[in-house]
Formats: C-alpha cells, structure tokens, sequence
C-alpha cells in the first residue's frame, strides 16, 4: 500500500466542496436568468445568487467571522473533528473504513460475524495492507478516554492505530501532526494534543453535532477528569455498567494509585523543579482517585440494578436512566 497523507485527502475533498458549490450556484443563476428572461423582470431582479444563499457547504481553511454567520461554510478543523468522530465510529462498530454506510446500528451483536464482514470488504480496499492487519472494533465496545495512557485500547492509541492501518505507517506521525495542528489543542506532541481534545472538547462536539441527542455516551466521573470511557448506545445491554465497573473503573482507579504512590515517593526524594512537579502531581492524583472512588459507588449502584433501555423511547428517556454516570447535557 502506498502510504497517504490526510493532508492530500483534505484538500482533495477541499476542492471537491467548492466545485460542487460553484457549480451550484451557477445552475441556480443561470435558473434565475431564464426566469427573468420568460416574465420579462430584466429591469426589476438581477440573477446573482449570494454565496449565503448556496444549499451546499464549502471549506474555508480559516473563516473570519462573516464568513461563519454564512451558511455551510466549515473549516479544516470541522472537518478534521469529523473524521475522529468517524474514527471513533469505527472503535465502536458503527462504522468500518472497509465497509460502506453503517456497519451495524442495533440487532443481535455478532462480534465474529462483524469481523467477517470486514474481512469481506477490506479485499476491494485499496488501501488495505495485510501486513498491517485490519482495524477491527472493541470487542466489548467500550473506549476509555483518560489524561493519560492507562490502557491498551485508550482512544488515542487507537485513534494512531486507525491512522496507520488506513494511511500508512510510513505517514503515520506527519498525519497525526496534521490532525493536531487542525485541531489547535494544547499539547507537546501529536498524541498529548489529541488526547487534550478527546478530553475536553470532543464531546462537546459530539453533542452539537447530534443535537443533544448523542449516539455515543460518555461515563463521566467528574470535573477532575479522573474517569471517562465512551460506549455506542446500540451496543448497550443490562451488563455494559457492569463491564465498566470490573474491566475500567477498578483498573483506573489501581493506576491511579500506583501513580500517586510514585509522585509521593519522588515528592520526599527529589529537589527543585523536579520535587515541585512530583508534588504537583500527586496533588492532581489524589483528587482524580477521590473523584474515581465516589464514582465507583455510583456505578456500583448502577451495575447491579442491570438497567434495560428500549431505543423506541428515544435517546433522550434513555439517556436519563444513566444520567448520573454520564456526562451531563446542557
């Protein structure tokens, strides 16, 4: 497989947006024209169409604020957010990048049937490199997101996991340099950018874009961002609370107890700088572990009621029923 840049797929979707705008704002000119010619309104109407008025989005790589009260008109970082929602779509099993349309949305989850599936649709993918492997989702479809990398499927790791099956491993860095610098988050790297955003702003994101009424759900245990995980809430079932509780929480909440035994260790034995950061540290330890063990109890509660949803009643009654684990929506 030859390796790929998103950089080129972005301004190739780039250009396609605005020939695709241009040409429909021709179509709807050269309709007004021979509208105007037929009732004879050459004195009274002119045929230009204003690009606000174009049912079509386009991208601007940095729109200024006129350019952002017009319609459709979106940016590099929308339409970078969009491919990590995609992305994340693809851990959960919505979606496959081998795969066309939605890969499942609810029925019987069949994980070695999925796996088949994609294996299927990955031998027309030209971008497929075995040597690789496929990028397969969860398997218990549920994705950790943490300030730091405390598991092996943390949405970061899989997020570059993704980028190299997909792009290539030889463009692996320079394409998660691009998504951070379109993504404008704090961070000394590629990867701590990244995670800053999954963190903080993707769901944010998420939320808008689903109109409050979001198909990924986000545990949440708090403003210390001790604990956060997302599930697809078609995969959801009466022991999803339970999975995370045993398979998450009590992991996180082990590391983050082995991370404050050693930033109290280094605190007692280092000096300068170096004692200042350890103490700093385990100051942020010690509140992320009190806000983790409160949010055990909660989903310890929860867990054992083993919860049913009914996707009929809509994402908003359903999301009610786990408000208490979840992040909140304003």
């Amino acid at each position: 497989m030859m390796p790929r840049l998103i950089r080129d797929k972005y301004l190739a979707h780039q250009q396609e947006c605005l020939e695709r705008f241009n040409q429909l704002k021709a179509n709807e000119e050269e309709l007004n024209r021979i509208f105007i010619d037929i009732y004879g309104l050459q004195g009274e109407l002119t045929p230009e169409v204003a690009d606000r008025d174009v049912t079509v989005y386009r991208i601007i790589d940095n729109p200024n604020e006129e350019e952002r009260k017009m319609a459709y008109v979106r940016s590099m970082r929308d339409e970078i957010v969009s491919l990590l929602s995609y992305i994340v779509g693809c851990m959960l099993g919505r979606y496959s990048p081998y795969v066309d349309g939605l890969l499942y949305a609810g029925g019987e989850w069949n994980y070695e049937a999925i796996v088949e599936r994609i294996a299927v649709g990955a031998k027309d993918c030209d971008f497929y490199d075995s040597s690789l492997g496929l990028f397969l989702p969860d398997r218990d479809g549920i994705v950790p997101v943490t300030d730091d990398e405390y598991f092996a499927d943390d949405v970061v790791t899989r997020t570059a996991e993704f980028v190299k099956k997909v792009y290539g491993a030889q463009t692996l860095e320079e394409n998660l340099k691009f998504i951070a610098d379109a993504l404008g988050n704090k961070g000394d790297s590629p990867r701590e950018v990244i995670r800053n955003y999954y963190l903080n702003d993707f769901y944010k994101d998420h939320l808008k874009t689903y109109q409050k009424r979001p198909i990924y759900w986000q545990f949440d245990s708090g403003k210390q961002n001790g604990f956060k995980c997302l599930m697809y809430l078609h995969r959801y079932d009466r022991d999803s609370v339970a999975r995370v509780r045993t398979d998450y929480v009590h992991e996180q909440q082990e590391r983050l107890r082995t991370q404050l035994d050693d930033a109290r260790k280094t605190a007692e034995t280092a000096e300068g700088r170096m004692r200042a950061n350890a103490v700093k540290r385990a100051q942020k330890m010690e509140k992320q572990l009190a806000e983790v063990n409160q949010y055990e109890e909660i989903v310890h509660h929860y867990a054992d009621m083993r919860l049913e949803i009914d996707l009929d009643d809509g994402v908003k009654v359903n999301y009610a029923k786990l408000a208490d684990l979840l992040t909140k929506i304003k």
